[in-house]
């Protein structure tokens, strides 16, 4: 059966250190659609984020690119398998250079934190228990 992927593209200052704050939370490099402009970070199977130098972004639009960390252009979610999984990825994100941003949110039914990678983008990280998500 056919998944339908998502590719979120993101202009990056230093690739390199792009590329390591994200191995350090735990995904990888898929260094077949990688070279010195852009990584290929597989975050699922179907969710991968394409870290692009400002300049490579810049070849694929007109419009203005914007500095994350002044302006938002995106928020980013994920889902976890628990509250401790939520939690792990956001002192993950912390000890490899990110920040925590916003307040923790916990209805209960929902747990959720958010980082800002190195370069300003919003990752949320968000379990929700299944027995609500059902009904």
């Amino acid at each position: 059966m056919y998944q339908q992927m998502i590719f979120v593209n993101l202009a990056v200052n230093d690739l390199d250190a792009s590329k390591k704050f994200f191995t350090e939370l735990g995904y990888s490099i898929n260094e077949q659609f990688s070279d010195e402009t852009a990584a290929s970070v597989a975050i699922s199977d179907t969710i991968v984020a394409m870290l692009l130098t400002r300049q490579k972004y810049a070849e694929f639009t007109k419009k203005e690119i914007v500095d994350a960390t002044k302006s938002s252009e995106v928020l980013l979610a994920l889902s976890a398998e628990s509250r401790e999984k939520v939690d792990e990825l956001v002192e993950k994100a912390v000890a490899a250079g990110g920040s925590v941003t916003g307040e923790t949110q916990d209805h209960g039914f929902m747990y959720g934190r958010a980082f800002d990678d190195l370069d300003g983008h919003t990752w949320e990280v968000i379990w929700m228990d299944p027995a609500a998500v059902q009904g």
